[in-house]
């Protein structure tokens, strides 16, 4: 784990040991790794680890091995109970901290004696609580659940418990989710890694040298680790689809207005200019779509009055959809391994029958100078005021912030007006390809990176300002050394470009999984969600015929 320096004797120093060693103490004996089979730290994957170490049952492995859906079914239908099912997670997540550190908050005990009463709610009546009934559901750090610390990353707000819940946990709650951690995010969730000064650094359980991604980046290693069967995070500039594009999973960025936000914490609260969304992270697709057809089910716009009242919708795509790919957003150049699942997807996209176009990125450089300046449009008063308490630093990936000056009310109108003129300017692009359904593009330019070196979120936070939805979706490439070699043949857009180039190692990223993102317009979850499925089903097809005429020895 990473602190700043300079600790010694500092009460930011002091609080930040004092909660990681409450949170350590907070994990029973049970389910603490055993000395003799805990893994060496040079031991850099450690997905199997639940698989080869046999401390885990058998019973533990399928559990958390099966989705989230099926769990539901299985539950409802009394072949595990909702304590069986609570209690695999909690052991695994447990873990998945262990190995990664990647919680925040543990309450394993209360989720058991919910998981019970779920139990024998569903004994004695034959009926499920809701449609969540029994389902293990994580949280990033950010949800405020009454009686437990939402730190942000922040020492002063360790020991200052919610007192109040979002509104997201009090649905899930009412639909019979059993909440159980809460998962680690950067300080005040603005950094594209997650480290903090609390917690430390959470680390890639497929590749420990490697960031899980930010900000939701705790919840990306547990999921992936298998600690979670559906994790909730949040995104204002890529926050989730950046951590399951480092980790290989599934996630949707949906527009602001479709899931609740209300009541949740944040190191920048009031910055509206462009909103935080909440969304789900999962290992499958079916995973995202259940949470986001259940939650909206549960009409959320009764409880957040920002929440917009429209029911789920039934959405049927086109056969052959028209889509729009973005080799680079004119500033950055993929990594190698990245533009080669970008080139192979749209092969196998066309040899399925889909339409590819190319997207002109020419809005996209303003697009992120727009984000960029309402990040910091207070001068960094947001964050400082939360460090001050304690004389916590800024830590280095927050420079920005440190230095920043503030904007004054006229100035941050006139940004709005720019965002506004923006956003018709892209709309109006969109339209002009007649037909379009979704622009497919890299969610970052990488597969994943070393701790420290994730530089850029141009390919993601553009869509946070225009607030289209988004799914980010492994397509199924594996970084190859061979392969994957870098280009000497490159041309960098810019001096970051040629500094992320100069830093790529395919021998780093040898065999992480890469994702690509799919983008429709705002408000068209139902459809990206139905149109990733259709892509992803096309690639796996394709994959099936490879394999079938190319055997692999």
């Amino acid at each position: 784990m990473t602190l700043s320096r300079g600790a010694n004797g500092k009460r930011w120093a002091k609080n930040a040991t004092a909660k990681r060693a409450a949170l350590l103490t907070s994990i029973p004996p049970e389910y603490r790794i055993p000395v003799d089979v805990f893994p060496p730290p040079t031991q850099l994957d450690v997905t199997k680890f639940p698989t080869e170490s046999k401390w885990f049952t058998e019973q533990e492995l399928e559990i958390t091995s099966t989705s989230a859906p099926s769990l539901l079914d299985k539950i409802a239908n009394s072949v595990w109970t909702a304590e069986e099912v609570t209690k695999a997670f909690s052991k695994r997540a447990a873990a998945a901290h262990q190995l990664t550190n990647c919680l925040s908050e543990t309450f394993f005990q209360e989720a058991i004696d919910t998981a019970r009463a779920l139990d024998v709610h569903l004994q004695r009546t034959g009926r499920t609580i809701g449609p969540f009934h029994g389902l293990p559901i994580s949280l990033k750090d950010n949800f405020n659940i009454v009686g437990k610390d939402s730190t942000v990353g922040f020492t002063s707000w360790v020991n200052n418990p919610a007192t109040y819940n979002s509104t997201l946990v009090e649905l899930l709650r009412n639909a019979g989710a059993v909440l159980y951690v809460k998962t680690n995010v950067p300080t005040a969730m603005m950094i594209a890694e997650t480290v903090n000064n609390v917690f430390g650094r959470t680390m890639n359980p497929l590749n420990r040298a490697l960031t899980s991604g930010g900000s939701s980046g705790g919840e990306s290693a547990l999921i992936a680790f298998g600690g979670s069967p559906l994790g909730v995070g949040t995104d204002i500039g890529g926050s989730l689809r950046i951590p399951a594009a480092c980790t290989g999973i599934f996630t949707l960025r949906p527009s602001f207005g479709r899931f609740p936000t209300l009541g949740a914490r944040s190191g920048l609260a009031g910055q509206e200019a462009v909103n935080s969304v909440n969304g789900p992270m999962g290992k499958t697709l079916d995973d995202i779509l259940l949470f986001s057809k259940t939650v909206v089910g549960l009409e959320p716009w009764m409880q957040d009055p920002k929440c917009l009242p429209i029911p789920w919708r039934s959405v049927k795509i086109k056969q052959k959809l028209k889509l729009a790919v973005m080799w680079d957003d004119g500033m950055v150049t993929p990594t190698p391994p990245v533009q080669r699942a970008l080139k192979e997807t749209v092969d196998k996209l066309k040899k399925a029958g889909h339409e590819i176009v190319e997207w002109h990125p020419s809005l996209h450089a303003q697009a992120l100078s727009i984000l960029g300046r309402m990040f910091v449009a207070d001068g960094g008063k947001s964050v400082r005021a939360i460090l001050e308490p304690t004389e916590e630093p800024f830590r280095p990936e927050m420079q920005a912030y440190s230095e920043a000056e503030e904007m004054g009310v006229h100035a941050m109108w006139k940004l709005h007006l720019e965002r506004t003129e923006l956003q018709k300017k892209f709309l109006d692009q969109w339209n002009s390809y007649g037909g379009l359904d979704a622009i497919l593009c890299p969610t970052t330019p990488y597969s994943s990176v070393e701790h420290g070196k994730f530089k850029y979120v141009g390919y993601t936070g553009v869509f946070n300002i225009v607030d289209y939805a988004a799914v980010s979706f492994p397509c199924g490439v594996i970084v190859g050394k061979e392969i994957d070699r870098p280009k000497p043949w490159h041309r960098p857009l810019s001096d970051l470009d040629k500094e992320i180039h100069a830093e790529y190692s395919q021998h780093v990223v040898h065999g992480m999984p890469v994702s690509l993102q799919l983008v429709a317009k705002r408000l068209e979850e139902e459809k990206v969600l139905e149109m990733t499925r259709e892509i992803v089903e096309a690639l796996n097809k394709a994959e099936d015929l490879h394999t079938r005429s190319f055997p692999r020895l």
